[in-house]
């Protein structure tokens, strides 16, 4: 590559990446933990959800409170009433959600496989609307992929409620993992165009 073709390549990606060319190694190692993580969620995807739902039983809670004494702050306000109300309804769906973790669990998944299956429908639709354009097919291919989990998360309920949420976070640890390691090693590329540039 010719210097002044690097030396343009290092000024674009200077302005993208910012000081991660030069410390790349931090989000790569985040990356790496992140990937492992997901892994091992693989392995325990009924302890991985019951986690993840305690967790949202928790946060839940906590959302709850802090709105409750909001609400204490906001006296004169005509919505007080309301601000209470929704404070104590979330509070009781935590509370719900952390005693009973795995019927919490069992109808979250129920959601969304019914989620997951209007998605399937809308992209469908969607695909025929596009069908004179070129890559119509890849919206209806998603589309029938998304009707399909849903319908076999349905086929095998209650028994998917143990498993499913963890799953989905598993995998998303991997693919968050897997971007992040992506970005890095193109951060650090970045720094080496860079550093080339300079040095030539």
């Amino acid at each position: 590559m010719p210097t002044n073709a690097k030396i343009t390549l290092s000024a674009a990606q200077r302005a993208l990446f910012g000081e991660l060319k030069n410390n790349w190694g931090w989000l790569l190692a985040f990356g790496v933990l992140s990937i492992l993580l997901g892994t091992i969620g693989l392995g325990m995807t009924f302890g991985l959800t019951l986690a993840s739902v305690l967790f949202f039983g928790v946060l839940l809670i906590a959302g709850g409170v802090a709105q409750l004494i909001d609400a204490f702050k906001c006296k004169g306000w005509k919505s007080t009433l309301w601000h209470v109300l929704i404070a104590l309804l979330y509070v009781a769906a935590g509370i719900l959600i952390v005693v009973d973790p795995v019927l919490a669990s069992a109808t979250f998944t129920l959601v969304l496989a019914w989620i997951l299956i209007a998605v399937g429908i809308m992209r469908g639709v969607m695909a025929f609307q596009l069908r004179p354009a070129d890559g119509w097919f890849w919206p209806l291919l998603s589309g029938i992929v998304s009707i399909a989990l849903g319908g076999m998360i349905i086929a095998e309920w209650p028994v998917s409620g143990l498993w499913v949420i963890g799953l989905f976070v598993a995998i998303e640890l991997i693919l968050n993992g897997w971007s992040y390691v992506f970005v890095a090693l193109a951060a650090r590329k970045a720094g080496n165009v860079e550093t080339e540039a300079s040095a030539g």
